[in-house]
């Protein structure tokens, strides 16, 4: 398992859900067992409405493009390289539909403070502008 899964340290604001189809292995008794454990809740998604699972799937997808172009020979580059993609993904990307914050900041709490400071640094840039604009034109 992912060691993002497996952290006993991790305090969110929201409670970790996880949203499954219903193969064999997501309706098992060992992984509501393994999430029971970790405090998490379990769900599955309609039967024959792909929508559900549809942004999971291209979010995989796209994990899985740039493995498949090279070659990983012992198992541990391949999960170096995944964990770096997550951790990219997670830390670093700055997605248009959760307001150009990061997920990570959204998922700790922290996107209030991020974009309150955004709007402030905005609103003295524009008075910066409008001063230096005074000035030109008079």
């Amino acid at each position: 398992m992912p060691k993002a899964f497996c952290s006993d340290h991790v305090r969110a604001v929201h409670k970790p859900h996880l949203l499954s189809d219903n193969g064999s292995s997501c309706v098992s008794g060992d992984l509501a067992e393994c999430l029971q454990d970790k405090g998490m809740r379990h769900s599955c998604g309609a039967p024959y409405h792909p929508q559900t699972r549809g942004k999971m799937a291209r979010w995989h997808q796209t994990l899985k493009t740039p493995c498949l172009l090279e070659n990983y020979f012992p198992p541990d580059e391949l999960e170096a390289h995944i964990e770096a993609f997550v951790d990219h993904d997670n830390r670093q990307r700055y997605p248009a539909i959760l307001n150009n914050v990061t997920p990570s900041d959204v998922y700790f709490g922290r996107d209030k403070a991020i974009l309150q400071q955004r709007e402030m640094i905005k609103q003295n840039s524009l008075q910066a502008r409008r001063l230096q604009h005074r000035k030109q034109t008079a």
